[in-house]
């Protein structure tokens, strides 16, 4: 085990640095010279350093010896808090630590003894105290029984034993997971610094590894036969502890569920098991435990009260897990309102916030976080994401590269830095972050993909075509052959000009009124760019997956108490984490990380419309009203759903017909959220809003497909929805030289064929400039097939 008590002894020294007076305590004058020695790149007011002082001499009262100010104990505690980093803080002080005092080796052991624990640990009982960790001895998580030390000497030795021979057979694997952002564990529950930057990976599969569980089992054994039910605990504690910091998380779980069992009202065992269960990717049952943490802890009243801003973190981190992003929000203001100085739990409020697109939110959470530690990479990592998502490129690439300056080798700085480089057009050095990722990344096949294309926009397409090569090694994923296609069609393109002038542009915008169409069944131009749009969201929400009936289903089994909002009218309402437990349930087939996006996604363009004060709360009938359209089903159905969930609200409370009010502004509301170019305009607008009448389903269904003022939009999107995955042969858009995967509109007179997305841009190439433009759509190859037969056959009978 590494140094144990290498980390208190680091808070012993930092204590010692500023207790200038030497009366063991560290008065308010003290405790500011600490703060801004230990933040030499901060410029403290006298009103901020009296704001942290204020907070901190009211967390930590109980540690507080009346003039001579904070105790050793109550500094060592703001640590375990993670209200600081003691090793930054350490290394700030430019402090030395006497490693003959910290630590003391253990007495080699002769060869003759080393099989006997009992002599093993004969050699070490002198040097138990120096070699603690840091836990061990603390007052609230230490070890308290005589019996439980033996136990625990016995088995270090033990885990020495495994760890020499699966060395020995090269069996032990470590993963250095340093360039990667990190969990945000606090410090008293995650993997703890005594532990390597190493993530050590343990072969279960051999006799020795067996051989050791069987060995453990009967240290668990003695625990249990401990003369009373708090030994027992204690040794179980220990037990898990050790392990834990060893990265035995399977066995340690085992101790840490015995030891439930013995106390189950203890929140320690609870909250260990939690850590567990998360780093085994269990995060169901990591969150069950962390509840129950939670809930002892409420009910201890103040002897837990400095474990819960903890408790709130990893609860919300294990949300995170399962994708519950929204939740996991919750808990991470919790944590911090409970201690404003954590720092962790301010950055994991920012990146959960910019996980579901509240970028402002985010970006002031992380701003906070930075205060406090400005040397957080992963924060300035995530505050330049979301100044990104919010268009501040500028200050976003200035963040970027300081997150990449703190950690040279951060990997989602230098990839989301490189996809901002490509997003303004400098292809030069997006490619160099890219480049930079492989280097610590080797295998990050995204990463190659876009060092090709923006190989491919700096025009050096051999470069590019090896490195989608390298690409291809990595993955076979559809999108790189088509990535391959497109680099043959420019290359194609570029020996065979066709006529095109130099330097000028390969297409041109067209405006929609020079764009005919030729047949019932060609989607108008402006339909499809808004169907386009829907079918995104959709796409990335899963929600042609999530049927209609489901909705239906959830209104009938679930009822929502009815609340009032601030002008009086009754509701459904629910908070959003509980409407995300909703849409877990709906999308229950999702995996966590996509189900993430969807919530995103559903979140940007739907909630941000129906919370339009920021309340948190929605009206759940007149959501699931909006979501039905845009289901899976048949349309007709989609549109009988979306009724009775305006029926299921509490003010229409007639069974069978809406308020013509209450039907319009439903409408008005679909429009401005799916049809935003036209429909927010329309919500500013009262007509019909005082109309009293009721109207049935079959006089909804006429206002709902009304083109102009209705949702008539739905089957051009049911249109995509069954269409969209078509490919035509290798036929390739004349503009942007991709395949086309889906509609294909091909223009009449000469001949060129555009996909869905550039013919809803109303872009042409530049080689066709004609007075207005006729297209006919083709939904796949068949019927462009079927149209030139009969065209070559109506030519025959002519020339007859």
């Amino acid at each position: 085990m590494a140094t144990r008590g290498t980390r208190s002894e680091k808070v012993r020294r930092i204590f010692n640095q500023f207790d200038g007076n030497q009366d063991g305590g560290l008065n308010r004058e003290e405790m500011a010279s600490l703060v801004g020695a230990v933040n030499p790149r901060v410029k403290f007011s006298d009103e901020q350093i009296n704001a942290i002082l204020d907070e901190v001499f009211r967390t930590y009262a109980e540690f507080i010896d009346g003039e001579r100010g904070l105790t050793y104990e109550g500094l060592l505690r703001t640590y375990d808090d993670g209200a600081g980093d003691v090793d930054r803080d350490f290394d700030a002080l430019a402090l030395d630590l006497n490693v003959d005092e910290a630590w003391k080796a253990p007495v080699p052991v002769s060869e003759a003894s080393s099989s006997s624990i009992v002599d093993e640990r004969m050699a070490v009982e002198s040097q138990k105290k120096q070699r603690t960790a840091a836990w061990a001895v603390s007052p609230n998580h230490g070890i308290v029984f005589d019996d439980t030390w033996k136990i625990v000497d016995d088995l270090e030795i033990l885990i020495k034993r495994l760890k020499l021979k699966q060395a020995k057979d090269g069996k032990v694997k470590g993963e250095n997971f340093d360039a990667y952002s990190d969990a945000g564990w606090s410090r008293e529950l995650g993997p703890s610094t005594e532990i390597s930057d190493k993530r050590v990976v343990w072969d279960e599969s051999g006799h020795d590894y067996a051989v050791f569980v069987k060995e453990v089992g009967g240290l668990r054994a003695r625990a249990d036969s401990a003369r009373s039910r708090e030994e027992a605990f204690d040794g179980h504690m220990a037990i898990g502890r050790v392990l834990y910091e060893h990265q035995l998380f399977k066995e340690a779980l085992i101790s840490f569920k015995r030891a439930c069992e013995l106390q189950p009202v203890d929140v320690r065992p609870h909250f260990r098991a939690g850590n567990c269960f998360y780093v085994l990717g269990r995060y169901k049952e990591a969150k069950e435990e962390f509840l129950l943490a939670l809930e002892s802890a409420v009910a201890g009243g103040n002897q837990w009260a400095y474990l819960l801003p903890q408790i709130y973190v990893n609860l919300g981190i294990s949300l995170e897990g399962e994708g519950m992003v929204l939740s996991a929000c919750e808990y991470y203001r919790e944590a911090a309102i409970a201690c404003p100085t954590h720092f962790r739990a301010l950055k994991l409020l920012g990146s959960a916030l910019f996980g579901v697109g509240e970028y402002k939110a985010a970006v002031k959470a992380l701003d906070e976080a930075i205060f406090m530690k400005p040397d957080y990479a992963d924060a300035h990592c995530d505050r330049a994401s979301a100044l990104h998502a919010m268009g501040d490129n500028e200050r976003a690439i200035e963040v970027f590269q300081k997150a990449i300056d703190l950690k040279p080798g951060h990997v989602d700085a230098l990839y989301n830095l490189g996809g901002l480089y490509m997003d303004l057009g400098r292809f030069q050095r997006a490619t160099e972050m890219y480049t930079r990722v492989l280097a610590v990344w080797p295998n990050h096949w995204r990463a190659q993909l876009n060092k090709a294309v923006s190989l491919l926009g700096a025009g050096e397409n051999e470069e590019a075509k090896r490195a989608l090569k390298e690409a291809l090694k990595m993955t076979n994923r559809v999108e790189l052959h088509d990535a391959i296609s497109h680099l043959k069609q420019l290359q194609k393109k570029k020996n065979k000009p066709n006529g095109a002038i130099p330097g000028e542009s390969p297409f041109v915008v067209v405006e929609p009124s020079k764009f005919k169409t030729v047949g019932e069944k060609t989607t108008v131009r402006q339909d499809l760019a808004s169907a386009l749009q829907i079918r995104a969201l959709q796409k990335v929400a899963r929600l042609s997956r999530c049927n209609v009936e489901l909705l239906k289903k959830e209104m009938s089994e679930h009822d929502v108490p009815v609340s009032y909002s601030g002008s009086g009218v009754p509701q459904k309402s629910i908070r959003k984490p509980n409407l995300e437990e909703i849409l877990r349930k709906l999308l229950s087939f999702l995996k966590p990380d996509t189900f993430q996006g969807a919530v995103k996604a559903i979140n940007e363009r739907i909630l941000s419309v129906l919370d339009e004060n920021d309340s948190g709360r929605l009206d759940l009938g007149l959501f699931y009203a909006i979501l039905a359209p845009i289901c899976g089903g048949p349309a007709e159905r989609r549109k009988r759903v979306a009724f009775d969930a305006l029926l299921w609200r509490p003010m229409n409370e007639d069974g069978a017909n809406l308020k013509k009010a209450d039907a319009t502004r439903y409408i008005k509301l679909l429009r401005a959220i799916y049809i935003p170019s036209q429909g927010v305009s329309e919500l500013m607008e009262v007509h019909g809003d005082l109309d009293t009448s009721m109207v049935p389903f079959t006089e909804f269904q006429v206002m709902f497909d009304d083109p102009d003022w209705g949702f008539g939009i739905m089957p051009t999107l049911i249109k995509l929805e069954t269409g969209d995955r078509n490919r035509h042969g290798k036929t390739m858009c004349s503009v942007c030289r991709y395949p086309i995967i889906g509609s294909r509109f091909k223009e009449i007179k000469s001949h060129f064929s555009l996909c869905s997305q550039c013919y809803s841009e109303g872009k042409v190439p530049s080689t066709f400039k004609q007075e207005e433009y006729r297209f006919k759509e083709y939904g796949n190859e068949g019927e462009a097939m079927k149209d030139k037969c009969t065209c070559f056959n109506l030519q025959s009978r002519n020339e007859k």
